[in-house]
């Protein structure tokens, strides 16, 4: 337990950079599900004000953070072991100067805390001496596999965040949904907004008052009870996909927080036991060398179950 106050200032080259990245980075071992917790408290103040867990970080700000519970155990883990290490080898698709492309497997999460001692991006910081300043540019849910990127440093880092914001990198995902997805059915604009539940868990529901968050659907195959969707982000909401695919009355195959239970356990006993949403393209170009970059993963097999 860190029994006092503390005071942080950022400098410039973690201007851009999401709070909560920076907290977990700077305060090593508290779990991260507690971090949210005190930041949404109002414990945690930037200059003096209420934040957010996604705010922006600009240089100079003053961030306050109050006595925290840290996990003596989280320190303890120095290097990675021999299946985590063939893991990333096997996982990594591209690299440059810039940032890493990951094909990020299903059930990996992104980053460690809530019973998680490890994520994608603790384990990258331990895989080479030239990753540890690594920091994830976007995120995917635990069961979501697909393509990832990761800077390399705060300068990539930045980059890749205002072409986030400039919607200037394509993220196409493939999904399988329950039913027949009517082929006219081709984009969803609904808004959504964040609740959070008395248990703590997190959902997203379509409500008037929410941010805006659009997204394309097109049919790829259709199966004798599902259908293979392509789906293209518009926004970058949290599981916009599939909190948009529940709202058009077709979930996604083994969605556990918005999908049909019943109809899950159906498909588990054919086989298909994970969520059925992977990011498959993303594409973009580095505004600097104004070069192109295109990476595509195949869709897993499970999801062309006929």
């Amino acid at each position: 337990m860190n029994n006092k106050v503390q005071y942080l200032t950022v400098d410039a080259e973690h201007e851009g950079q999401r709070l909560d990245n920076f907290l977990l980075r700077h305060l090593k071992g508290v779990p991260k599900s507690h971090l949210y917790k005190v930041i949404r408290k109002g414990e945690v103040r930037i200059n003096k004000k209420r934040c957010d867990v996604s705010d922006r970080l600009h240089e100079g700000d003053s961030i306050r953070i109050p006595p925290i519970r840290v996990e003596a155990s989280a320190e303890k883990i120095t290097s990675l072991i021999p299946s985590q290490t063939k893991l990333l080898e096997d996982s990594i698709i591209f690299e440059n100067d810039h940032f890493i492309v990951i094909n990020k497997p299903c059930g990996l999460a992104v980053h460690g805390g809530s019973g998680i001692t490890l994520g994608l991006i603790e384990m990258l910081r331990l895989f080479k001496p030239h990753y540890k300043n690594c920091e994830l540019a976007h995120r995917l849910d635990r069961e979501t596999s697909g393509c990832m990127l990761v800077a390399k440093k705060m300068s990539a880092l930045r980059v890749l965040h205002e072409l986030f914001r400039e919607g200037k990198i394509t993220k196409i995902y493939t999904a399988l949904v329950k039913g027949y997805w009517p082929a006219k059915l081709r984009y969803i604009d609904a808004r959504l907004e964040r609740d959070i539940l008395q248990s703590g868990e997190r959902m997203v529901k379509v409500t008037p008052k929410g941010q805006e968050a659009a997204t394309t659907f097109r049919v790829l195959q259709r199966f004798k009870e599902t259908t293979l969707m392509s789906a293209e982000l518009h926004t970058g909401r949290t599981h916009q996909i599939r909190v948009h695919t529940l709202h058009a009355g077709h979930p996604i195959i083994g969605d556990e927080k918005y999908g049909d239970k019943e109809f899950n356990k159906h498909m588990a006993k054919q086989g298909i036991k994970r969520l059925c949403l992977h990011a498959t393209r993303l594409s973009f170009v580095w505004p600097e060398s104004q070069e192109k970059f295109e990476f595509e993963v195949p869709v897993p097999e499970v999801f062309l179950f006929e």
